[in-house]
């Protein structure tokens, strides 16, 4: 036996009896001796996982551009010794590692639901008797025994016993139960349908090849666009206010000024310029908009999911259980000769058994029992005998009894159905171009036949089946197209069953197998891919495989799937979707979990994410011209006049007054777009840079008017500037909020509500001389009115500036393919 720690995979293609020899095991089993080494050896028969410590997941959150500038700003203010100012800045820096934690925290748990897949318990061979232990505890040579309803706990050859039927579509995607006999691999996560046999364990844990899809699931890592949007946001006012702090330095150096007025200035400008509710605003805005789509039966495990789908363009789509019911059907039924089509149901239902619970009866027995005339005729008929399923002969039989004589029926595959009859040359013809015209619909063909009065077989016709769309597939998938958003079907069952599915829900049927992608450049996968309306028959690997490929080039890949094989996709992609009745595994891979059958919700999904997106952008929008309009007008003060505009505390105050109801923007009324949203940094810089540049020219204008025109002191220009800056601010969101004029969208009550009060306060305390001095209600309204007047004129001109940038030629390109290096 090999000495490693793994278990060779071509153990798998070893007859049974190379099999025992390689691994050292018989019939009668191991002996717990040589099991309790085997399992130091190979290792428990569970998923491994890399847990990180929860205290380093928290002081990661301490870690970026953003906290950078919170931190040094605190470090400043405890050098100078302004301790309120450091507790407030340290306040917001421990309030955004906790929503950065918390989010962490509830990040997806797909291995831990792995684990609990596996079975709980396993009938195996120790010291020559049966006994039932954890199945944590096989090693490969141990002798199983798997019965109906057992979840096969470890990879196994199967060995003694007549069949097993395998439910193996949550491994495979395969949505017929799969046929196993002696010699044939029974794979970790199957379920048993139906039959009892023995096995070899030949692969454990990790080995498996449910554990190699855990494996996948667990390395499927990436970083979504809105952290990437958040670090490109806070880069760009980082190197902004580098810039203007240099510009300060240079002439404190050049005036002989303190290095401790420098650092009392410098602490002023980092807190104008740190965005502290940036990342808590955006999240709040993703978290509302997550309670929304729990209203409409999605419930979103990873925030961040939600910007990803409302830039989502590509839908990879599983087939089984997700566009299909995963429910066996019957499709017309073709009789032959003498037969009518409610002739060959009452008979496939005589040769099926309801006690069994075979997928294929049940769908026959309920679709024969749909019409009250079979009823009636089987009422009639008595089965005295009934043979299961016997794959030697591959059909099931029984014998019938009608009014005083008996008759037999039978019901399985097409040519074993054919060997029955006497002459069978006479149909032969036509039930293979029966079969044919099946296989290429992709149904399912069975063959049913009776025997006459002198027992002589007759067929009698065809039933086939087929897994059916879901009621709302093809028109949630045309609302998709419509949306922009190109949907692919990927299913691990055969080429012909996709090509009749993907036509019954308005898809084109240019499905290709994975050969098409596997072992090509990724140039050429690329276009494959692209260019095809799904893949069939295939693997994990392959659906992962395709996701990353499509991310790698720029696409914002959605996955839906419902099984265990779905999973390690459903992590890779941007946004992974589990559909209703999925599996654990599949819902913990996922960051939108359905609730509600079919794929509809999903159009109401992207809806509500594209509305969400709007909002984070109107506020980023807001944020950064904020931040450069408060800046810049102090960093130019400063250099001109040799003039404070306003106070360290006046900034504070600006900040909370200004940051904190703008979280209110979270619930505000904003139009979806037809077609995916991405974040254009160009639009989005390029027009917040330029609102910023218009408030500097309108603020430099109010100071002008204050200082020349009124002759204020300085006393009193600082509240003045203060109040100018606060009511200019809020009134930049209506800006920012709309691409057309301010009033084309009508803003939420929460919003205005929110702007319109923290404003009055604002105003009463430069009125009134609340930690400042007062200045009265003449210049507060004369700054109402002149920032009033600056709303009007700015957006006109924002208005125009949106055309130039929407249809420009120019290409930054640093935000061509921005932050896809990181994946």
């Amino acid at each position: 036996m090999n000495g490693n720690n793994t278990v060779e995979p071509e153990f798998n293609n070893l007859t049974i009896d190379e099999l025992k020899e390689k691994l050292q095991t018989s019939e009668k089993g191991l002996s717990s001796e040589e099991a309790t080494k085997r399992l130091s050896q190979y290792g428990p028969n569970s998923l491994n996982e890399h847990k990180q410590h929860p205290i380093v997941k928290f002081l990661r959150s301490f870690w970026g551009p953003i906290p950078w500038m919170i931190e040094i700003a605190a470090i400043l203010s405890a050098v100078i010794h302004h301790w309120e100012d450091f507790w407030i800045i340290s306040t917001l820096l421990v309030l955004n590692a906790v929503v950065g934690f918390w989010q962490e925290h509830k990040a997806d748990n797909a291995i831990e639901l792995l684990k609990k897949k596996l079975a709980l318990k396993s009938r195996v061979i120790r010291d020559g008797k049966w006994q039932e232990i954890p199945a944590g505890q096989l090693v490969p040579g141990d002798i199983i025994r798997l019965r109906l309803g057992d979840v096969v706990p470890a990879d196994a050859k199967l060995t003694k016993g007549d069949y097993l039927q395998l439910d193996e579509s949550s491994l495979t995607g395969e949505s017929l139960p799969v046929e196993k006999k002696s010699s044939d691999m029974a794979y970790s996560g199957a379920v048993v349908k139906q039959g009892e046999m023995n096995g070899i364990v030949t692969a454990t844990g990790m080995n498996t090849f449910f554990g190699k899809t855990a494996k996948l699931v667990q390395e499927a890592k990436t970083t979504s666009h809105f952290q990437r949007a958040v670090i490109k946001i806070g880069n760009y006012l980082i190197v902004f206010a580098f810039v203007l702090v240099s510009l300060i330095f240079i002439v404190s150096l050049f005036r002989g000024e303190s290095m401790l007025h420098f650092i009392q200035f410098a602490l002023v400008l980092m807190v104008a310029a740190i965005p502290a509710a940036m990342p808590a605003v955006l999240s709040v805005t993703m978290a509302v908009g997550a309670s929304a789509l729990a209203r409409k039966e999605a419930i979103v495990s990873r925030l961040a999911s939600i910007e990803e789908m409302a830039g989502m363009d590509i839908l990879c789509s599983d087939k089984t259980g997700t566009i299909t019911k995963n429910e066996l059907t019957l499709a017309e039924v073709v009789p032959f000769d003498k037969f009518t089509g409610n002739d060959v149901l009452v008979l496939g239902t005589l040769a099926s058994s309801e006690e069994d619970h075979d997928p294929i009866d049940s769908a026959i027995i309920e679709h024969t029992l749909a019409d009250e005339t079979n009823k009636n005729t089987l009422n009639e008929l008595e089965v005295t005998d009934f043979k299961p399923f016997d794959p030697v002969i591959k059909h099931t039989e029984s014998t019938v009894k009608e009014g005083s004589s008996t008759f037999q029926v039978a019901k399985g595959a097409p040519q074993a159905i054919l060997s029955l009859m006497k002459h069978p040359e006479k149909v032969e013809e036509q039930v293979n171009n029966q079969v044919e015209a099946f296989a290429e619909k992709g149904y399912r063909a069975l063959g049913v036949a009776r025997t006459d009065k002198r027992g002589n077989w007759t067929y009698a016709g065809m039933i086939p089946l087929y897994d059916p769309p879901r009621e709302d597939s093809a028109e949630t998938i045309k609302t998709a197209q419509e949306m922009g958003v190109e949907v692919k079907m990927i299913t691990g069952d055969h080429t012909a069953i996709a090509k009749e599915t993907a036509s019954m829900v308005g898809l084109k049927t240019n499905i290709k197998g994975v050969d098409a992608i596997m072992q090509k450049s990724d140039r050429v996968a690329l276009k494959e891919i692209e260019e095809s309306n799904g893949f069939a028959q295939v693997f994990p690997e392959h659906k992962y495989h395709i996701v990353e490929i499509l991310q790698n080039n720029d696409h914002i890949v959605g996955m839906t799937g419902d099984g265990v094989n779905d999973a390690p996709a459903l992590k890779k992609a941007d946004v992974g979707i589990a559909v209703a009745g999925a599996t654990d595994a599949a819902k913990s891979a996922a960051s939108i979990v359905l609730t509600k059958p079919g794929l509809s919700v999903i159009i109401d999904a992207i809806k509500e994410s594209r509305k969400i997106f709007q909002r984070m952008n109107n506020y980023s929008i807001y944020r950064i011209a904020e931040t450069i309009r408060v800046l810049l007008f102090i960093t130019l003060s400063i250099i001109a006049f040799n003039f404070y505009p306003v106070s360290a505390l006046m900034i504070v105050l600006l900040a909370l007054l200004n940051d904190a109801p703008i979280m209110t923007i979270a619930v505000d009324n904003v139009k979806y777009s037809r077609t995916p949203d991405k974040w254009n940094m160009r639009t989005t810089l390029g027009i917040a840079t330029f609102l910023g540049l218009i408030g500097v020219l309108f603020t430099f204008g109010m100071l002008f008017i204050g200082k020349e025109m009124l002759h204020l002191s300085n006393a009193v220009l600082q509240p003045f500037i203060y109040l100018k800056l606060s009511v200019a601010g809020q009134l930049t969101v209506f800006m920012a909020r709309t691409k057309g004029h301010f009033w084309s969208v009508k803003p939420s009550k929460a919003l205005l509500l929110a702007i319109i009060s923290t404003q009055i306060v604002a105003t009463l305390i430069t009125v009134n001389g609340f930690l400042m001095p007062a200045m009265g209600w003449k210049l507060a309204a004369l700054i109402w009115g002149y920032a009033l007047l600056e709303l009007v004129i700015t957006d006109a001109l924002k208005v125009q500036m949106l055309k130039v940038l929407d249809h420009s030629n120019v290409r930054f390109r640093n935000y061509k393919h921005w932050g896809r290096r990181s994946r």
